[in-house]
C-alpha cells in the first residue's frame, strides 16, 4: 500500500518558524516533523511513499533524497501551482493505481493507521476519514456519521453557534483509487470543500472511523510548543536521535560530543543535540536544544525549544520559547512564555521580551531594550485579526497609528487597484485618528477613498448599496470598554465581512505581501457632502410619509451622543413628528455612553414619556442600529416582545411575505404570522446571516434578538433611525396606543440562561448534546435545538466569549423553567464529566 504525504503549505500561521523552512522540515525534538510521520507510516508498513511538495521543495528533497537511508521508497511529485488538496493529489494519479493513503505532513499523531485500513476494507469504501474528538473542535472540520459510521454531516471550520460534535477530520484519509474520477482535471480542488461534499451528495461509501490516540495539528506556533511539552511529559512516544544518558530522576537524551559542565541542573526531561555545551551553573527543565549550541552559566531554560547554532550568553532566563537558528541571547535577558525569535537575530544584554512576542528573522535588539510588540507587523495581536466583521483592540496600545496603517496597506492590498471604498467614523477623537493613518495605508496601495466622515453605520451602508465602491470601513469606540477600538469591515453590498475576506486580509497582513502603487499612482480621496441627503431621500421612500403626518406623533429619543442626533430629529419634524432629543450633542472628548449606563438611561427615558405623555420613547444604540423601545405607559421592551410587537404592527399595516429571524427567537412569530398568511425563516444568530436571508425578495422585515430591525423595503441592513419612523408610521396605522398591540397576541414563557464554559469544552459538550437528541426532534441551524411539541430549548455556545447560553420557551411558565433548568444542570454535568 502507498501513502501520500502532504507537504506543499507554505506555513504562514507558523511564521516566523518557517520563514526560511519549509513547515514540514521545523524541528520538533531535533527532527523534521515530517520525518515523525515517515516513521510512522513505516511503524505500520508503508513503505512506498509520494511526497506532494509546492513551497520550497528543495529543502525536502535534499534531506530525505530517494528515501533509502530510511527504509522506504520516495516519489516526489511538484504541481506547477496551487491546486488545493484533492487538486494536487490528482496530480500524482498515475503513481496510485491502488488503495492508498493521505496524511498531512505537518501532524504529530500515534494513531494506529493499519486499524483505519482494516476498517476501510472491511466495510468496501471509496473513501475512510479518520475522525478523532477534540476540546477546541473551531478551527478543523467536524464530521457527523450515523451508526454504521457513514458520514452524513460536515461542518468545515464551524462558529461555535454550529458546532454540534466535538468529532473533526484530523487530514488523514484511506482511498480507493476510483476516487480520481471525482476529482476534476487542472482545477483547484479541496478533500474538505470539494470533494467530500461531493461525495455525501451523490451518497458514495463515504465513511469516518474514530480512532483513540494523540492528534495534534502543528498549525502555528502555540501548538508547535504545546507537542514539545506533550512529547516531553510522554503523552506521545516519538523516535529521539540522542540516546539516553543515566542521570537519577532526569530523562536526559544527549548527542555526540556533548558537554554537561560541573553544577549544571537538569530537570524533567532534556535533550541536547550533537556538540552543545551546557556550562557549569546552568538550569535546563524540559527543554530540547539542538546542535552547536553553547548556553553559558546561570542561563535558566524551562520548557525552552532551542534549535541549531544558537548562544544564550550568561544569567538569561528563557521561559517556554522557541530560538530558531544561528541566534545569540544577551546576557541577563529575560524572555516570557510564547515568545519566538527566528532565525539570525541578535537580542543585546538585559533586554526584556514579553510575552507571545515573535521577532522574525535577521533583528538587531539593542542592549536593555524592552520588546512589548512583534518585531515585523506591529503591536501583539489575537491568533486571527478579525472577530467576525471587525478587528478590536485597545487605542494606541494594540490598535496603533503603524499598526493601522500597515492594516489598511492589507486591506488596499485585498482590493482592485484603482477601486473606491468608502470609509467614515463615530463621533470620538481615537477613531478619528486611527482613520486616518488607516486611509494612508489604502492610499499607498492604490485604492481610492471616499471619506464620509463622522457618520453612522447604516448611512455608510446604505451608500454602499449603490454603485461605485468595492466595500467600506467603519471606525467606532466599542460600548463594552471605551479604552477599545472596532473597526467595522463591509463589502460592497454593505454586509458585515464574511469569514474568507477577513482571511484574505489576514494572510497579506501577517505575510506583509503588500501592493505597493507607484509614485505617480497612489489613490486619491474625495468626500462626499450629499450622502445625507441621498440617505433622506431613501428614508422618506420607505415610509407613508402623510400617515406620520396626519398622526402628529410625539416621540423621545435618547440618541447616546451619537451622529444620529444630528439626522433623525431633522428628518422626524419633517414628518411632522414632535421629537424630544436626548443626549443629541457630540462629545468627541467623551465618546459615547457606555453600556454600564443603559439602564439608568433607560429608567430616565420611561419617566419622560410618561411625564410628557408622548405616544412612544426609543433609546438608540450609539451604533446606530439597535433601538429598546418604550410604551406611552413607561413600559420598557425586552428585546423578544419588541421583536413580536414590531411583527404584529407589521402584519396589522397588511404586509405579507417571510419574516427572517433568528432561531432563538420566540414561536409566537410563526403563531403570528401564520394566522396572516405569511411565513418565518430560521437564521443563525450572527448579523450576516439575518442580512443575507432580508435582501430576498419574499422578506418584508428581518429582527434580531437584540432589538435590530432591517426593513428591506429601504435597505436590508440594522438601521435604527429608520426603525423609530418605522415604528412611528406603523403604531399610527394601527390606530391604537402601542401598550394594547400585544394584548390579543398568545403569551408563553420565554426564558434564557447561560453557564460559563472554557472553550476547549465547548465542543465536548455540544457533542454530548447532539447524542443526548438522537431520539427527538432536534434542529442544527444554530446551535441545537429541541422541541417538545409547541415547546423547545436551545443550546447555543457564544461566538465570543466563554459561555452558553441556554434558551427555554413553553406555553406553561412552570414548563420553560423546567426546560431551562433541566438543560442547564445537563450542561453542568457534561462540563465535569469532561473534566476527568
Amino acid at each position: 500500500m502507498k501513502a501520500v504525504i502532504m507537504a506543499g503549505g507554505f506555513g504562514t500561521r507558523m511564521q516566523p518558524l518557517t520563514c526560511n523552512i519549509p513547515k514540514p522540515m521545523v524541528p520538533l525534538m531535533n527532527r523534521p516533523i515530517m520525518l515523525h510521520i515517515v516513521e510512522l507510516l513505516k511503524k505500520h508498513g508503508v513503505t512506498d511513499l509520494v511526497m506532494l511538495l509546492y513551497h520550497q521543495p528543495s529543502v525536502i528533497k535534499n534531506f530525505f533524497r530517494d528515501g533509502a537511508d530510511l527504509g522506504v521508497r520516495i516519489t516526489y511529485v511538484t504541481p506547477l501551482e496551487d491546486m488545493g488538496t484533492a487538486g494536487a493529489v490528482k496530480c500524482a494519479e498515475k503513481y496510485l493505481d491502488e488503495r492508498f493513503l493521505i496524511i498531512s505532513g505537518d501532524l504529530l499523531t500515534d494513531f494506529n493507521l493499519q486499524k483505519v485500513i482494516d476498517f476501510h476494507e472491511s466495510n468496501k469504501a471509496l473513501a475512510t476519514i479518520t475522525l478523532t474528538s477534540v476540546k477546541d473542535p473551531l478551527q478543523f472540520g467536524v464530521v457527523i456519521t450515523d451508526k454504521e459510521k457513514r458520514i452524513t454531516q460536515f461542518l468545515e471550520k464551524p462558529g461555535w453557534g454550529e458546532v454540534i460534535s466535538d468529532t473533526i477530520n484530523t487530514g488523514i484519509y484511506v482511498l480507493e483509487p476510483e476516487i480520481f474520477k471525482f476529482i476534476p482535471e487542472g482545477e483547484n480542488f479541496d478533500f474538505s470543500q470539494d470533494l467530500f461534499p461531493l461525495l455525501l451528495k451523490k451518497k458514495s461509501a463515504l465513511f469516518g472511523f474514530p480512532v483513540k490516540g494523540y492528534w495534534r495539528d502543528i498549525g502555528n506556533t502555540d501548538s508547535y510548543r504545546e507537542a514539545h511539552h506533550d512529547i516531553l511529559k510522554g503523552k506521545v512516544g516519538v523516535k529521539v536521535d540522542e540516546p539516553r544518558r543515566e542521570m537519577a530522576g532526569v530523562d536526559l537524551r544527549v548527542g555526540v560530543d556533548v558537554r554537561l559542565g560541573e553544577g549544571t541542573v537538569v530537570e524533567g526531561t532534556v535533550v541536547v543535540g550533537d556538540n552543545s555545551q551546557v556550562q557549569g551553573g546552568a538550569e535546563i527543565k524540559d527543554s530540547v536544544i539542538g546542535r552547536n549550541c553553547i548556553i553559558e552559566p546561570g542561563v535558566k531554560l524551562t520548557r525552552a525549544v532551542v534549535w541549531d547554532n544558537v548562544y544564550i550568553k550568561k544569567s538569561a532566563k528563557i521561559n517556554d520559547c522557541v530560538i530558531c537558528n544561528n541566534v545569540s541571547v544577551g546576557a541577563a535577558t529575560v524572555m516570557e512564555e510564547g515568545g519566538v525569535v527566528a532565525d539570525d537575530t541578535a537580542i543585546g544584554e538585559e533586554s526584556y521580551i514579553k510575552r507571545d512576542v515573535k521577532i522574525w528573522p535577521r533583528k538587531l535588539i539593542e542592549a536593555g531594550s524592552t520588546v512589548t510588540g512583534n518585531l515585523i507587523w506591529g503591536e501583539r495581536w489575537k491568533k486571527s485579526l478579525f472577530e467576525g466583521e471587525m478587528i478590536k483592540g485597545l487605542t494606541n496600545i494594540e490598535l496603533t497609528p503603524e499598526f493601522v496603517a500597515k492594516l489598511g496597506c492589507a486591506y488596499g492590498t485585498s482590493l482592485p487597484k484603482g477601486s473606491h471604498v468608502l470609509v467614515g467614523r463615530d463621533t470620538t477623537l481615537s477613531s478619528r485618528m486611527l482613520k486616518r493613518s488607516f486611509l494612508g495605508g489604502i492610499l499607498s496601495a492604490g485604492v481610492n477613498v471616499r471619506d464620509i466622515r463622522m457618520v453612522s453605520l447604516p448611512v455608510l451602508r446604505y451608500k454602499l448599496r449603490t454603485f461605485g465602491e468595492v466595500g467600506g470601513v467603519h471606525f467606532r469606540q466599542s460600548l463594552e470598554d471605551p479604552a477599545t477600538t472596532e473597526i467595522v469591515f463591509l463589502d460592497a453590498d454593505g454586509l458585515d465581512f464574511s469569514s474568507s475576506m477577513g482571511k484574505n486580509i489576514e494572510r497579506i497582513f501577517y505575510k506583509e505581501n503588500f501592493r505597493r502603487a507607484h509614485h505617480m499612482e497612489p489613490g486619491g480621496i474625495t468626500e462626499l457632502p450629499q450622502v445625507m441627503d441621498f440617505y433622506r431621500e431613501g428614508f422618506f421612500r420607505g415610509l407613508d410619509q402623510q400617515l406620520i403626518r396626519n398622526s402628529k406623533t410625539k416621540v423621545v429619543v435618547d440618541f447616546n451622543h451619537s451622529p444620529a442626533g444630528q439626522i433623525l430629529p431633522q428628518i422626524l419634524n419633517d414628518l411632522g413628528c414632535e421629537v424630544i432629543g436626548l443626549n443629541t450633542y457630540l462629545d468627541e472628548q467623551r465618546g459615547s455612553k457606555t453600556v454600564d449606563e443603559k439602564p439608568n438611561s433607560l429608567q430616565q427615558l420611561s419617566k419622560i414619556v410618561m411625564t410628557l405623555e408622548a405616544r412612544a420613547g426609543f433609546w438608540l444604540d450609539p451604533t446606530v442600529e439597535e433601538v429598546v423601545l418604550v410604551d406611552e405607559t413607561g413600559r420598557i421592551y425586552q428585546p423578544e416582545e419588541f421583536l413580536a410587537l414590531m411583527t404584529t404592527l407589521m402584519l396589522k399595516s397588511g404586509a405579507r411575505g417571510a419574516f427572517a429571524v433568528p432561531v432563538s427567537a420566540p414561536s409566537v412569530i410563526e403563531e403570528i404570522a401564520q394566522e396572516n398568511g405569511s411565513s418565518v425563516r430560521r437564521t443563525k444568530s450572527a448579523d450576516r446571516a439575518m442580512i443575507e436571508a432580508a435582501i430576498s425578495p419574499e422578506v418584508v422585515m428581518a429582527g434580531s434578538m437584540s432589538g435590530r430591525f432591517a426593513f428591506p423595503k429601504f435597505q436590508a441592513a440594522f438601521d435604527g433611525m429608520f426603525t423609530i419612523a418605522k415604528t412611528i408610521e406603523l403604531c399610527s396605522a394601527a390606530g391604537v396606543p402601542l401598550s394594547r398591540v400585544l394584548k390579543e397576541v398568545a403569551k408563553s414563557s420565554f426564558l434564557q440562561g447561560k453557564v460559563p464554559c472554557v472553550w476547549e469544552k465547548k465542543g465536548g459538550i455540544m457533542r454530548k448534546m447532539s447524542e443526548d437528541s438522537l431520539d427527538k426532534e432536534a434542529s442544527f441551524i444554530d446551535g441545537i435545538k429541541v422541541s417538545f411539541g409547541n415547546d423547545w430549548v436551545l443550546v447555543l455556545p457564544d461566538q465570543y466569549q466563554p459561555v452558553i447560553h441556554v434558551v427555554a420557551e413553553a406555553k406553561d411558565p412552570k414548563t420553560a423553567q423546567r426546560l431551562l433548568e433541566e438543560y442547564i444542570q445537563k450542561v453542568e454535568r457534561w462540563k465535569k464529566e469532561l473534566a476527568q
